[in-house]
C-alpha cells in the first residue's frame, strides 16, 4: 500500500494546474501488479481537463490492461480527495464494485472505500441493455 501512495504522491509535481492550483495524483494497480500513475491536467476550458484517475486508466488500457485491483488517490493538500463521478464511471468500465479506492488523508492516514460504495447503481452494459429492451 505504501508503494501505491508514494507512486500517487510522486506524480503530483507533474500536474498541470495553472487555474485551480489543486494537484491530484493517482496510482492504479493492475491485476498483474503493474502500476500506472496519472496526474490532473487542466485546460482553460475546465470541461476539457483530464483527471488523474482518467490519465492512469488511459495509460493502463493503452498498454493492454483491463483488470485493476486497487486505486490510490492523493492531492497536494492531502485532504482525502475521492474520484469524481466521471472518474468513478470510467473506473466502473474496467473494475468491479469491490475495487478498493484508497484516499490519502495525509499524516499516514487513509480512507478506503469500494468503487461500489462510491458509485452505487452504476451505468453499465447491463443497464444499457435493459433500457434498449423496453
Amino acid at each position: 500500500m505504501d508503494q501505491l501512495i508514494e507512486a500517487a504522491r510522486d506524480v503530483l509535481d507533474d500536474a498541470h494546474v495553472p487555474y485551480s492550483e489543486y494537484r491530484v495524483g493517482a496510482a492504479l494497480r493492475t491485476a498483474d501488479g503493474t502500476v500506472y500513475t496519472g496526474c490532473n491536467i487542466e485546460n482553460a476550458n475546465y470541461s476539457n481537463s483530464l483527471h488523474a484517475e482518467e490519465v492512469a486508466v488511459a495509460e493502463a488500457v493503452k498498454n493492454g490492461h483491463r483488470e485493476f485491483d486497487r486505486l490510490v488517490v492523493t492531492s497536494g493538500v492531502r485532504d482525502g480527495v475521492t474520484p469524481c463521478g466521471m472518474c468513478r464511471q470510467t473506473l466502473s468500465e474496467f473494475a468491479a464494485d469491490d475495487l478498493p479506492v484508497v484516499c490519502d488523508e495525509g499524516d499516514g492516514e487513509t480512507s478506503e472505500y469500494t468503487l461500489g460504495e462510491l458509485l452505487p447503481n452504476t451505468i453499465s452494459e447491463g443497464t444499457l441493455d435493459d433500457a434498449n429492451n423496453v
